[in-house]
């Protein structure tokens, strides 16, 4: 885990007075020391910034104040809300855009108290007076902003500020995610940092902002007050059925079942929509893009369209087959609007679309929904349609992504179809999309696209394909572990308990299960009973539910028994079983194919390091045919050590057994044999099987167990953030040479591999294909291979890997560093110097790189380079743990 150094955490408790159940941890940063004493003629107002960012902050509470409880508001009272809270948003949205430019003036201005006056302003979004833990997310795009900005400047004030801006941004994601653990169901979760980190209750936090405003009196504000309810009146004689329409308009109610359409407003964004174009393309789903004029272009006195950079984001999505349509010019309450203003907001936008695509659609939406008779009238005469919604993700609202996904999915489930409200202009949005889509598709649900006509769904009647495991559509992840080497009974083990905890880790670690759902039992605690109740109590208490999967882990003695039949049947031996007793002391694999079958679990993943046989399998290998639709079949999935009478190698590196280390050599990336960074049951299995038997005298084994539907469990490989340094840990030279071994029967991607399954059969094992993925997570991923390849000493292998990704990436600052790392570990070190440059460049608050690049200048000679490169490098990090070892470096020179 990537861990932020600068930090210290002061653990204090609430005070008496605080909101119930709350509590309080401090992150305070050291780089936070008293600004420099500037001069009264140097000194910069920044009051009008501060007023603005004030004015932000109530406008983000006034919106959650509208939206919250939207369950008990009446549908009028909703819209109402909705559409007041959308103006809100869109004026802040403006006046963030105020701030930023002013921000970027104060930046590139000369005056020295520049750095002081940002980082004041930045003490306010850290610790300002009266500023709740949900707050703060207020003012993540601008820190995001700002962060680019700060980035054009090289010079040392402007690294620190950088370094404390991106550990902002850090902490503002873990607020979202501590948040998003703790009150899943609640509209928002929130948490802070250094930035002073804190977990109020969110009901807390709206009960005090209920006291400031008043969801009437903001109404009232922007002129709307809701009248009395009306009586029920009585039921309109039944006519022609106008489902979906009103007065020509499309609200996607009369769309098939079980069919939506995605529609993105506000745009273009210079990121967010084309991040989200290629998530729609790996789902094959259609969309239209509802773009506001004045972010594509203007038109001169004559009429004549003038461009700008979001016409070619416009472009690049016509190109990849979405559609583009009109919502307005300035993005204007056109209900409001008359005469020539109302026809210029939609003829104008309407030209520029016709210059960026002549066959643009004609397709229109009123901001925030509000039009007016005219304004219908005037889409008729241009041969314009009006297109609404019905499903509103309330994702201008909403800053956790988990929760927008939650509400999306609600009310499609309540619609059951129809047209669905997403703005591309929001980075929550890109991260709430592939779980709703995932769920969308596991629901089979399809996606309609416009086709210049009507809405309709392209192909066969059929959900849209998607190409990748729906690893990101897991609701909680759970494992049980288990450990045994004291036996009472048993020959006693070496490696099973270090194997196990070695195999908690990973999942923790590297994988993101709760250490609370990873259930462990070593020695004594894995009795029968113990394991037993893992499955049948602490589980069910844990609340399991049908959108999870479980990892089941076994390392220890397994033993066969040869029924009556002349049938092998194979158990696991717990920690008291008598072997005079197997029967009644052990577990045989029917009681784990009966659990397997019992679980609610979508996807579960049994390993057994231990050797036996008598396990009957339904189902071998996966293809490409169900990772389409892996989201909606069941699986239950067994990957073992050995088959009967075969001893399990204990003498792999770091006390492990040969197939645990072969297994955790796997997770860590190597049996991502297709490169989409997902691992399924099979490739792992594709992976482990052949590499173990060809260095031991094992054959392990792979299958579905009775119950499973073809589903695959999912592991989703996260992205590799450590920048190489001399701290960085490689493997021991008897770890590589096995690790060399086992990638020799490495499977390629479209190799079949042959393994036994649990009765003496084979089965083949193909790989799923790999899908397309973006240039970055390509890039990614060549990082990612590069690491590995470092710490097994492969420099040449690992040097192409890490060219690769800055060929797809160049300002990728990761791989920079990390390419640079492997010259100085040859002895390069003028060429190393080079990368670790271009990679200060690229991220100049990286401390790491400054410490990397004074190495690389001393060992080339070039001392007071060095002292300089360590100088900055104490200041950005002056109590980590190498400081005492720069200080020594520079007194050498």
């Amino acid at each position: 885990m990537k861990r932020k150094a600068l930090y210290y955490v002061v653990f204090t408790v609430a005070a008496a007075g605080a909101a119930a159940g709350s509590w309080i941890v401090s992150l305070k940063s050291p780089s936070s020391a008293p600004a420099a004493t500037v001069p009264a003629s140097q000194a910069m107002d920044v009051s009008a910034i501060s007023a603005d960012m004030k004015t932000m902050l109530a406008s983000y509470r006034k919106i959650i104040v509208l939206t919250q409880d939207e369950a008990s508001l009446t549908s009028d009272e909703r819209a109402q809300a909705n559409r007041v809270g959308q103006q809100l948003f869109h004026e802040n949205q403006e006046r963030i855009d105020k701030v930023d430019a002013a921000l970027a003036q104060l930046l590139t201005s000369n005056n020295p108290a520049r750095f002081d006056a940002l980082g004041t302003l930045i003490d306010y979004v850290e610790s300002g007076e009266g500023l709740y833990d949900a707050d703060r997310l207020a003012f993540r795009e601008l820190m995001q902003s700002l962060l680019a900005q700060v980035a054009k400047d090289s010079s040392l004030p402007a690294i620190k500020l950088h370094k404390r801006i991106s550990e902002d941004l850090d902490a503002l994601a873990e607020i979202e995610r501590n948040y998003e653990k703790e009150i899943r169901a609640v509209f928002g979760r929130f948490e802070s940092r250094s930035i002073q980190l804190k977990r109020e209750k969110w009901d807390s936090y709206v009960a005090y902002l209920k006291t400031l405003y008043k969801r009437e009196a903001i109404l009232k504000d922007y002129g709307v007050i809701a009248p009395y309810p009306a009586r029920p009146e009585a039921p309109a004689p039944s006519g022609p059925s106008q489902a979906g329409t009103e007065d020509g308009e499309i609200f996607g109610k009369a769309l098939p079942k079980k069919t939506v359409v995605l529609t993105f407003d506000d745009g273009p964004h210079r990121r967010y929509s084309e991040e989200i174009a290629a998530i729609l393309k790996q789902y094959n789903a259609p969309a239209i893009f509802f773009s506001v004029g004045r972010n594509i272009g203007s038109l001169d006195a004559q009429g004549k369209a003038k461009l700008n950079g979001g016409a070619d984001v416009m472009r690049r999505l016509k190109q990849s087959g979405y559609v583009l349509a009109n919502h307005s010019f300035s993005h204007a309450q056109l209900s409001k609007q008359t005469g020539a203003n109302l026809k210029a907001e939609i003829l104008n936008t309407d030209a520029l679309l016709k210059a960026v695509d002549p066959q643009r659609s004609q397709l229109f939406r009123f901001p925030y929904g509000a039009r007016n008779k005219e304004g219908m009238q005037m889409l008729e005469d241009a041969h314009l349609r009006s297109v609404m919604w019905n499903i509103d993700s309330l994702d201008w609202a909403d800053p956790v992504p988990s929760s927008i996904a939650d509400r999306v999915l609600r009310t499609v489930d309540k619609e059951g179809r129809g047209i669905i409200l997403f703005h591309d202009i929001h980075e929550r949005t890109v991260k709430a999309l592939p779980s709703i889509l995932d769920r969308l598709v596991a629901e089979g649900y399809q996606f309609a696209g416009w086709d210049g006509e009507s809405f309709k769904v392209s192909g066969a009647n059929a959900p849209a394909p998607v190409q990748r495991s729906a690893a990101t559509g897991y609701a909680n992840s759970w494992a049980i572990v288990v450990g045994i080497d004291k036996y009472q009974k048993w020959p006693q083990l070496q490696y099973a308990v270090r194997d196990a905890e070695g195999v908690g880790q990973m999942l923790v670690q590297k994988f993101g299960f709760a250490p609370d759902r990873v259930i462990t039992l070593k020695n004594e605690a894995a009795t029968r009973n113990g394991i037993l109740s893992a499955f049948h109590d602490r589980l069910a208490h844990g609340n399991l539910q049908p959108n999870d999967r479980i990892f089941v882990f076994f390392a220890g003695h397994g033993a066969t028994r040869k029924l009556s039949s002349g049938r092998d049947l194979g158990y696991i031996v717990p920690v008291d079983a008598d072997p005079n007793n197997l029967a009644t002391d052990a577990i045989p694999m029917t009681e784990i194919q009966n659990i397997a079958e019992s679980l609610p679990a979508k996807h579960a993943l049994f390993v057994m390091d231990a050797c036996y046989s008598g396990l009957g399998l339904t189902r071998g290998a996966a293809n490409a045919s169900f990772l389409r639709d892996n989201a909606k079949r069941l699986g239950r999935q067994m990957l073992t050590a050995g088959g009967s009478d075969q001893l399990v190698s204990d003498g792999g590196p770091n006390g492990h057994s040969v197939f645990t280390w072969t297994l955790l050599q796997g997770l860590g990336g190597k049996a991502d044999l297709n490169g989409d960074s997902l691992i399924t049951g099979t490739e792992l299995a594709a992976y482990v099987a052949p590499a173990v038997s060809s260095v031991s005298q094992q054959t392990p084994a792979f299958g579905s167990l009775p119950g499973s539907e073809g589903g695959e469990f999912v592991f989703e490989l996260p992205e590799e953030s450590e920048f190489l340094n001399t701290s960085t840990a490689q493997l021991s030279n008897d770890a590589i040479a096995l690790n060399t071994k086992l990638d020799a029967q490495a499977s390629a991607p479209a190799a079949a591999v042959v393994v036994k399954d649990l009765q003496g059969g084979e089965t083949k094992l193909v790989a799923p294909a790999a899908v397309p993925v973006s240039a970055r997570q390509k890039a990614q991923r060549a990082n990612d291979q590069g690491l590995l390849l470092y710490k097994e000493k492969q420099y040449a292998q690992a040097e192409a890997q890490f060219t690769e990704a800055l060929k797809l990436r160049p300002d990728f600052a990761l791989a920079a560093n990390n390419l640079g790392f492997v010259f100085y570990k040859q002895e390069k070190f003028t060429e190393a110097a080079r990368w670790f440059e271009n990679a200060i460049r690229m991220d100049p608050s990286r401390a790491i790189a400054y410490m990397n690049l004074g190495d690389a200048y001393a060992r080339a000679g070039q001392g007071d380079k060095a002292k300089g490169a360590y100088k900055t490098y104490l200041e950005l990090a002056p109590k980590s743990p190498t400081a005492g070892y720069a200080r020594q470096q520079m007194e050498k020179l």
